[in-house]
C-alpha cells in the first residue's frame, strides 16, 4: 500500500488548535516495508504551502515526481501516526535528498 517517502492525501478530520486539519498531504516516515503491510497504521508527517521559517520544517519543491503544485513544508514536529483507512490516494514521492533531510531532522527531534 503505502511506503516510506510517498507523499499521500491524508484525512486528518477536525483538530485541536494548531493540527492539521481536514484533507491535507502528509509524508509517510514509516514504518518501513521491514514490518510488514499488515500493521493497521503507518506515520506520517503533515505537510504546508506555509513558509513559517521553522528549522523543523523541511522545504519541498514542487515537482512532477512528487506531485506537489506549490512549495509545500514537511512539519516534522507534527509526527504521528494514523489509520491506513486516512489515507485518500497517493500524490507523489519526495526525492532522496529531501528524504534525508527529513529522517535527519526527525532524528534529531526524536533524539537519536
Amino acid at each position: 500500500m503505502a511506503s516510506v517517502d510517498e507523499i499521500w492525501l491524508v484525512d486528518f478530520g477536525e483538530p485541536y488548535p494548531a493540527e492539521p486539519a481536514r484533507h491535507r498531504p502528509a509524508l509517510i516516515v514509516g514504518p518501513t516495508a521491514a514490518f510488514g503491510s499488515e500493521l493497521p497504521f503507518v506515520i506520517v508527517c503533515p505537510l504546508t504551502t506555509a513558509r513559517r521559517d521553522l528549522p523543523v520544517h523541511v522545504e519541498i519543491e514542487p515537482d512532477p515526481g512528487n506531485g506537489l503544485d506549490a512549495i509545500s513544508y514537511v512539519q516534522c514536529e507534527l509526527i504521528r501516526s494514523i489509520n491506513r483507512r486516512r489515507m485518500l490516494h497517493p500524490i507523489g514521492r519526495i526525492s532522496s535528498d529531501r528524504s534525508f533531510v527529513v529522517h535527519d531532522v526527525l532524528a534529531i527531534l526524536l533524539g537519536h
